[in-house]
This record gives C-alpha cells, structure tokens and sequence, in this order.
C-alpha cells in the first residue's frame, strides 16, 4: 500500500484509475483524518498541540503525517494561530453533515 498522498489522477488504495472519489475515500480513510477535518470544521485556526489534544491524544508522529498530506491535497493550511480548513475542504465538512445527522438518527434507534 502506498504511503504518498491520495490525490486524484494517481493510483491510490482500491483503484489504479486514479478517480477522485478514489482518491478522496482512500486520504478520508486514513487514521485520525476524519477527525482533523472534524476538529476544524468551525474555521477557527488550531495549533498542532490544540488538534492533537481535541483528537484525543493522537500520536505526533501521525498527526504530522496527517496534516502534511490534508496540505498536500490542498484541504488544510497553515494560518496565524495555526492550521485551518481551506474553502474547498469546508464545503466537504458541508457535504458530511448530513452523514453526520444520519448517524446520529442510526445511533439513537432502540434496537442498537
């Protein structure tokens, strides 16, 4: 499995075509990049030290990795105070909102 940032155009995990749904599934599905882009959905800039400890303690070694490849694909950016979402990344926090609502109905079913 390769290590370089998912991006669209490249081979990444589970496709070589290289689609940008690929590329987007395999770089979401990485440890702890759900919840980066999580952390900064209110667009307010966080410090690596602030992210680290709302993303519950995430090692330094993988939340470097993390926010190198968030930047890479051009969602994150370094800002005065820290790191934020750029508007391309915001409007995907958008988009996984009602994923969100629908997980939260899921959750709250008696049967669970």
């Amino acid at each position: 499995m390769s290590t370089a940032t998912p991006l669209p155009g490249k081979n990444v995990r589970g496709s070589r075509t290289g689609r940008p749904v690929m590329a987007l599934l395999d770089l979401l599905g990485r440890r702890g990049t759900l919840r980066l882009l999580w952390e900064l959905r209110d667009g307010h800039p966080q410090s690596f030290r602030l992210l680290r400890a709302s993303a519950d303690g995430i090692s330094p070694s993988v939340l470097n990795t993390r926010l190198k490849e968030l930047r890479e694909a051009r969602m994150v950016e370094r800002a005065e105070g820290g790191y934020i979402l750029t508007a391309q990344a915001l409007d995907l926090v958008r988009h996984l909102k009602p994923l969100n609502r629908w997980a939260e109905a899921w959750a709250a079913e008696p049967d669970l």
